[in-house]
């Protein structure tokens, strides 16, 4: 056998006597040891594949691609050029600093994968020259007769053979809530893979009964192959937040160039020295560069990350605080997320009337045909409630049908002598139900249940009110009218039936009378309404990506309130076969503009649809908690994983996690994400006003014929510590309550767009002016020493840049009370800046380095009053730009 895993790929579509033929393997004797050796050869081992993983020295290496890191790194070896080592050293610590927080924030993507190649780790019991052996995984080879039971961890993707009564949990896989029950019945070529019922996908877990398949697919080959294949090539999306301070930093690099190319270009006119020329690059170079904004942004995001974690919400990866704040779309799963993920009773259909659980209670004592509905769902039952009725062991569907008998007082599990059971045909796919059998009084009572269809078929008479009727077909297609109904407003449902028999030896599935339909929905979250109101009035489109069926899924999106004037536009995965091609025509693209609700989607159409929407201009946060869901969480500019139901996979390949699983956490993500923005955005205007200022005051005081007004080590100590303090209060605003109520920003727009650019020119010359006009005076009014001169210069600037905090309050608050003063991490910022600078004076070895002097008091009265000027031309400029609308 040398099959293409195409061929193997279709072994649903074949009878088991067909797929036995295929594999070429005989079901009784199994491979043999040398046949499966051979197969091993062609096929290779039973392992998902590794993509190239990241080593540790590349994720180090990575943290050096950043133009500003290239900068200050030029920066340094200019101050070792010239022997001023202490500069060299504090620009080197800075860098040091940044590639920390660069290096630990990325660490974690060295484990996005590891999850995926856990479920290889497991050993499965297979048929090898007539035995049964234990055999590792990664031995298993197509062809392989495997066995399974309850519990069991399937091995590779089987074709079964043999089934009593198997279900498997594919929740990871296909996004489906309930346990799947397994046939081994031939099943058309196109059947979808959620829909293979023939098929045990590997890493999928044996939940109930016993099996016996044969394996078609290994490894790479497997359905969770192709998914972690789809993982490891899925390429992240950078997310805005990087985006843009990437941009910055290349502005900032250019800016510096030019600035640095002019004043050179007058210094060399003006006859300056090689070494003064180098030492005024080194001191625009520190300038231009902001280094505590990498500090300040991780610190504010980092806060914002708690604030998320007090709501349930947990950031794996700190820009994905911001990025929240810039998400203009929500592709969400359903169970779970919009729903309790619990599967409840939510009525019954009986002949003359549709009982909803609100109006069940009233009817049950004197609605015989009610009655047995309840008994039937109880008896044909192989879950198992606890005596106090709250907890139990089995399938959600069947442990629902036990929780609303018990509620209304329907309990014969409880006394094993009342119809106790003999007999039972347990769930048969070709018919599409299961019965029990029960003594009862000389007799045998018969509990059938199974898909609606099938037992309305195989009654011959319907229960009414007053009795057993004979089922005539007009009332049969009234009840298969009713299924159709009941069906597209979303329920799962269930058919009941029973008859009396008199032999334990007569067929349980023919002839029953009929009872009705038991309605059942996991019901919607209570907090997602308001929470996907709250989203459509910010702005942020809201749209279902499940594994469940269109019918359902439509009804919860309209119990949501996901549709646009009440409608739903809902699409299957056979309508998006276009996209998986890459190839999305006019009509298509007009369909995905409006669509709520995608339904039945497989893992890869999942991926296409985040990168088509990313591709369409939207920010994509993308919701999920299964193996199916990595690829699309990976490539999402910002993947949710639910905390709880997740997989270890999904959290991986997440940015987010979700404690409590609940959509309503993920509004509040984005508030906070949008209060976070607005904070960054400030403390960038904040800092960068004041490296602009720097850059002004050097290049013209050079350009003026001046001594250098600043030293790079006083720079860079303005940077690193008296201006990132004032900047991390700044990220710690409140913000406004009111920023759910405004549309997203355009993801295009940059943190310093022209408004902020404007701001930054501005506020920059004004610090500028008075730093200058103090260094002029000092030297020209009170003839004082240059190096004298400098410290006023110096004082002044430190003191005009905490001051200038104030500048950053929202354009028509007042100068005493604003959003800044009413921030109290602000003044603690500014006294402990004051202290700073203190002690930057008092401390003689610290004065040195700095090349600070004592100051006079008449000299410390000019710095500390040219100081307030900037604070009140910004006022100034504040109320002018309001008043002009700018």
């Amino acid at each position: 056998m040398n099959l293409d895993p195409r061929t193997r790929g279709q072994v649903h579509a074949q009878d088991s006597a067909g797929a036995l033929a295929l594999l070429e393997v005989d079901l009784e004797r199994g491979l043999s040891a040398e046949e499966a050796a051979r197969r091993q050869k062609i096929y290779g081992e039973n392992q998902l594949e590794r993509a190239k993983r990241t080593t540790v020295l590349t994720l180090l290496l990575d943290q050096f691609r950043s133009v500003i890191v290239w900068l200050l790194t030029a920066a340094a070896v200019l101050s070792m050029m010239v022997s001023d080592y202490p500069e060299a050293i504090a620009i080197f610590c800075v860098l040091a600093i940044n590639t920390a927080i660069g290096f630990f924030t990325s660490w974690k993507a060295l484990r996005s994968m590891e999850a995926l190649f856990q479920l290889t780790a497991f050993t499965t019991r297979v048929r090898r020259d007539g035995e049964s052996v234990l055999l590792q995984v990664a031995k298993v080879t197509p062809g392989d007769v495997v066995i399974l039971e309850a519990g069991d961890v399937v091995p590779a993707d089987l074709r079964l053979i043999k089934v009593e009564n198997l279900q498997c949990n594919e929740s990871a896989l296909t996004g489906e809530s309930a346990p799947v029950t397994k046939t081994s019945q031939r099943l058309v070529p196109d059947t979808l893979v959620a829909d293979r019922t023939n098929i045990a996908f590997k890493g999928t877990a044996v939940t109930r009964g016993a099996g016996i398949g044969v394996v078609a697919l290994v490894g790479a080959e497997t359905e969770i192959g192709r998914i972690a294949t789809l993982a490891q090539t899925a390429e992240a999306a950078a997310n805005p937040l990087e985006k843009r301070l990437d941009k910055l930093g290349q502005a900032l690099v250019l800016i510096t160039i030019v600035l640095s190319g002019l004043i050179g270009l007058i210094g060399f006119m003006r006859g300056l020295g090689m070494v003064a020329m180098t030492e005024t690059a080194i001191a625009l170079a520190v300038a231009a560069v902001p280094e505590g904004l990498p500090v300040v942004a991780t610190l504010a995001l980092a806060r914002g990350m708690l604030r998320m974690a007090r709501r349930n919400t947990l950031i794996e990866r700190l820009s994905a605080v911001e990025t929240l704040g810039a998400t203009t779309m929500i592709l969400t799963d359903k169970t779970g997320t919009l729903t309790e993920n619990q599967m409840t009773v939510a009525g019954f259909l009986l002949e003359d009337r549709d009982l909803t659980t609100e109006n069940l209670v009233r009817n049950v004592a004197d609605a015989p045909d009610l009655r047995m509905a309840l008994e039937i769902g109880a008896l044909c039952n192989t879950a198992e409630l606890t005596h106090s009725g709250q907890d139990g062991i089995g399938d959600p569907l069947e442990l629902a049908l036990l929780d609303v008998a018990a509620l209304l007082g329907v309990r014969p599990d409880l006394d094993p002598d009342d119809r106790p059971e003999v007999g039972k045909h347990p769930y048969d796919p070709a018919f599409k139900m299961m019965a029990t059998q029960h003594s009862a009084e000389g007799r045998y009572f018969v509990a059938v249940k199974g898909a609606p269809e099938a037992v309305l078929e195989s009654s011959i008479a319907v229960l009414t009110a007053t009795g057993p009727q004979p089922l005539t077909e007009a009332q049969r297609q009234q009840w298969l009218d009713r299924i159709e109904a009941a069906a597209g407003a979303g329920y799962r449902l269930i058919g009941l039936a029973y008859k009396y028999s008199d032999s334990v030896e007569e067929p349980l599935l023919e002839q029953p009378t009929f009872v009705g339909l038991v309605k059942l929905l996991d019901p919607l979250r209570p907090d997602v309404p308001a929470a996907i109101a709250e989203c459509l009035s910010a702005g942020v489109r809201v749209v279902m990506m499940t594994g469940d069926h269109i019918a359902t899924a439509t009804e919860i999106a309209a119990q949501a309130g996901l549709g646009v004037d009440g409608r739903i536009v809902a699409m299957s995965e056979q309508s998006l076969q276009e996209l998986k091609k890459g190839k999305v025509g006019k009509v298509l693209c007009r369909q995905l503009a409006e669509t709520n609700v995608f339904a039945r989607v497989a893992p890869e159409t999942k991926l296409r649809l985040v990168e088509y929407y990313q591709n369409q201009g939207h920010v994509v946060a993308m919701t999920g908690d299964g193996v199916n869901d990595a690829p699309a969480l990976k490539k999402s500019d910002i993947g949710i994983a639910m905390g709880q139901r997740g997989t270890q996979v999904a959290r991986d390949a997440a940015d987010v996690v979700l404690k409590d699983d609940a959509f309503a956490s993920i509004v509040a993500a984005m508030w906070q994400g949008r209060v976070i923005f607005g904070n960054i955005r400030r403390f960038v205007v904040y800092l960068m006003s004041c490296n602009f200022s720097e850059i002004l005051i050097v290049g013209l005081a050079i350009a003026a014929g001046l001594p250098a007004p600043l030293v790079p080590l006083q720079i860079l100590f303005l940077n690193i510590v008296t201006d990132v303090f004032p900047a991390f209060a700044l990220g710690l605003g409140e913000g406004d309550r009111n920023v759910m109520k405004r549309p997203p920003r355009d993801p295009q727009d940059p943190i310093v767009g022209r408004p902020q650019w404007i701001d930054i020119a501005v506020f920059g010359l004004l610090i500028t002016v008075a730093t200058l006009g103090a260094y002029w005076l000092a030297l020209i009014h009170l003839a004082l020493p240059v190096h004298e001169a400098v410290t006023v210069a110096f004082l002044t600037l430190a003191l005009g840049q905490l001051w200038h905090v104030f500048n950053m309050r929202e354009r028509g608050e007042g100068l005493l009370i604003n959003s800044v003063s009413k921030n109290p991490w602000v003044f603690s910022a500014l006294l402990l800046c004051l202290a700073l600078l203190t002690a930057a004076f008092q401390l003689p070895s610290v004065a040195g380095v700095l090349q600070l002097s004592s100051l006079s008091f008449e000299e410390f009265v000019l710095a500390a009053g040219t100081s307030l000027f900037p604070l009140i031309g910004g006022s100034l400029w504040l109320k002018l730009t309001r008043a002009l609308g700018i």
